[in-house]
């Protein structure tokens, strides 16, 4: 449901609970009724809290707005003006029978004091109704205030990274006039690039008119992971300017049309940051022509902060160039550790530096290691941590395609940081961290995709508790605004290792129905290599006509088809359920 629907419906809502409160008011002199009614009023206060939360995180970047602000704000005032009154009446339902009675003869003597809390009630929802500018749609009302107010584009900085001398010096170069549009941060993965970019691009220079916004890329959007297939190559690029130019206001969504015209989806970039004087962050660049793309971009006095680990991109001549070296980041390295195990300089054991620099202190490694150490004082077991990882490290499977010596042996020690994390951890979540091996994560997944992975690894009730411990050991982000997961490249590099124990759990040793479940989402959200196996899975199910099983099937297909983030990928969604469902149709439409 759209967001400002959502909005829209706040005051059906409202106007429905007015309806339920007259209909309290009849029966609250019915001990059997009264329950019930006040039990409708609790879930309409709960839908009323799920509305408001939703329609800040859709504006999350216009909050600025004072008057756009305070309308939101009257509803969560509202849900607190009711809850006590709420609660109050439900206590004086909630007696004996024959004590509730006794109220009843009671207060036809001396007034009823639940009467008074249902008049009450009454006049908050009026006062809320009464208090917005137009009281018949309060979708139009936002709406109006929210349009007219310009986005105002942020980077979130890391939490836990300090600002180092480098942060400095690349936000010095940042306030010269005279330094190019394209400032260039390499250094081997993990070793903190991203983090450092973002630190600067949270704390602009004034130059840039409040705004920043960040761009990630990753090796999904690189001609290797294309195959070699310029086509391809350039889909995936053009996919990522369409999604830019909704970001930044430019469209209000992807049109379709054009999507796939790389060209012309250039010619509107031109057209979109003419005039703009705004930093840009393009994350985890993999080839020189996306950032040539951007800096020859013109009439805009714009600049493009490139966080990078490939070497022909760094070979750009026009652009200022930074490097980020282990003894750089060893400034910062201890005040990570800190942050993420939860000790004070003077609690935390002196092996703490022997295992920063075991670890070679990037800060993807560090703030793993801080996490899976949390609160340990024991120096035995900070030891044993230094052991373990060179132990991981030496029996992790690095990734095929690098072969420049040093960043192997430097991805390899960020491998065993991981296993060492997954050690540390529950059962549960480590199970459900292997299973998502099986999805794509070169873009963000749902979270609904994430739960229904969890769902088949019999973990449904505990989700929120099981893939928090995954968040808090920075194995997976989630997104601030919307409920989508991520992960670090690196962390998606080692999931790639993991991608055939992935298929196991979910496709060889779950049950059918909850290989059933599991699936269709798969097919949208999984790896290539997982995708086919997954739409195999899906004709098989839909072949044997097991009514439970088809039924299960057929619920995950909506439920997948409803998650997908954009109508092209709807589209694409549905094409791929379509070439399966198609030839089967008839025989489900005419089973008993």
């Amino acid at each position: 449901m759209d967001t400002l629907q959502v909005v829209s419906s706040a005051t059906q809502i409202i106007s429905s609970m007015i309806g339920a409160v007259g209909a309290l008011e009849l029966a609250y002199r019915n001990l059997d009724e009264a329950p019930k009614r006040i039990r409708s009023l609790e879930d309409f206060v709960c839908d009323l809290e799920n509305l408001t939360r939703c329609v800040k995180q859709k504006h999350v970047y216009k909050l600025h707005n004072s008057q756009l602000d305070h309308q939101l704000q009257s509803l969560k005032t509202l849900t607190e003006r009711l809850h006590p009154k709420i609660g109050k009446a439900r206590r004086i339902m909630s007696r004996s029978k024959i004590k509730n009675l006794a109220q009843v003869v009671w207060t036809s003597m001396t007034g009823d004091p639940l009467g008074k809390l249902v008049h009450s009630i009454k006049d908050d929802l009026n006062w809320w109704l009464e208090s917005q500018i137009l009281t018949q749609n309060v979708e139009r009302v936002i709406e109006i205030t929210a349009q007219e107010i310009p986005t105002r584009l942020k980077v979130k900085s890391e939490q836990g990274y300090p600002i180092s001398s480098k942060c400095l010096f690349v936000r010095n170069l940042l306030e010269q006039e005279s330094s190019q549009h394209v400032i260039l941060i390499v250094g081997l993965s993990g070793i903190g690039k991203s983090c450092l970019a973002r630190q600067v691009a949270s704390d602009r220079p004034a130059r840039f008119v409040g705004e920043a916004v960040e761009l990630g890329f990753g090796q999904w959007c690189s001609r290797a992971a294309c195959n070699g297939s310029k086509v391809e190559y350039k889909k995936r690029l053009a996919r990522k300017i369409s999604k830019f130019l909704v970001q930044i206001g430019f469209w209000k969504k992807i049109n379709n049309d054009n999507s796939g015209d790389l060209e012309y989806l250039c010619c509107m970039l031109q057209e979109a940051l003419y005039g703009k004087s705004t930093l840009i962050l393009l994350d985890n660049v993999w080839e020189q022509d996306i950032v040539e793309r951007f800096a020859k971009l013109y009439d805009n006095d714009c600049k493009y902060l490139v966080t990078t680990r490939n070497e022909s991109v760094y070979e750009i001549t026009e652009a200022e160039k930074v490097e980020l070296s282990k003894d750089e980041i060893k400034e910062i390295s201890k005040a990570i550790l800190l942050y993420r195990c939860r000790l004070s300089g003077e609690e935390i054991p002196d092996v703490a530096d022997c295992l920063l620099e075991r670890c070679g202190h990037p800060p993807l490694t560090v703030a793993v290691m801080g996490k899976a150490l949390r609160k340990e004082l024991r120096a035995e077991k900070w030891e044993k941590a230094m052991t373990n990882i060179s132990t991981y490290a030496t029996c992790a499977e690095g990734p095929s395609s690098y072969v420049n010596e040093k960043e192997a042996e430097n991805t390899l020690t960020i491998f065993g940081s991981f296993e060492f994390s997954l050690e540390a951890m529950p059962e549960d979540s480590r199970q459900l961290f292997i299973a998502l091996a099986a999805l794509s994560w070169a873009e963000p997944v749902p979270e609904a995709c994430v739960e229904a992975t969890s769902s088949v690894l019999g973990q449904k009730s505990l989700f929120p508790l099981i893939v928090c411990k995954l968040v808090e050991g920075s194995l997976l982000m989630k997104a601030d605004t919307d409920p989508l997961y991520e992960v670090h490249n690196m962390v998606s590099l080692y999931l790639d290792s993991k991608i055939n124990d992935s298929a196991e759990i979910l496709l060889n040793e779950s049950k059918a129905e909850e290989t059933a479940s599991i699936c269709p989402w798969l097919l949208i959200f999984g790896k290539e290599k997982i995708k086919e196996v997954a739409k195999r899975k899906i004709e098989l199910s839909f072949s044997v006509l097991d009514e439970k099983q088809v039924i299960i099937s057929l619920e995950a297909i909506l439920e997948a088809l409803m998650a997908s983030k954009s109508i092209s990928e709807l589209e694409t969604s549905r094409a791929s359920f379509s070439s399966i469902l198609g030839p089967r149709i008839a025989d489900l439409i005419s089973t008993d």
